[in-house]
């Protein structure tokens, strides 16, 4: 893959990455379900608003691993070292680049789920 479009995917990603987190870490109130409640407006229970914040603390974990693998990637390129297997070496095919511009594994050594989440969608 060119190194000029290999860098737009990566810092397309990272904008809709730090976006999407910077949306869910402000829609975090944590003094909202107080508000609700002293006001007499709460319609859920406090296991829900716990389930709730348990949600957008993975969300943003995920975030933050998604952010820190394609700013990886971002480094490999610098280096001169974007587009090969860091497992055999095998350079990465671009269209398994353009769907994953962040991995660092050929299809012959994929990522694991919990390592590599999906694309954020925007």
């Amino acid at each position: 893959m060119d190194a000029q479009r290999a860098r737009t995917l990566l810092e397309d990603e990272l904008a809709r990455v730090e976006e999407t987190a910077d949306r869910a870490t402000r829609d975090e109130d944590p003094a909202s379900g107080a508000d609700r409640s002293a006001a007499g407006q709460d319609f859920g229970d406090a296991g829900s608003r716990a389930a709730e914040a348990m949600d957008r603390d993975l969300t943003i974990g995920t975030l933050r691993g998604r952010r820190d693998r394609v700013r990886a990637a971002l480094g490999r390129l610098d280096r001169g070292e974007y587009g090969r297997c860091a497992e055999c070496g095998a350079e990465i095919d671009d269209d398994r680049l353009e769907q994953r511009p962040d991995t660092d594994r050929c299809r012959d050594h994929p990522e694991d789920d919990a390592r590599m989440p999906g694309p954020v969608e925007s």
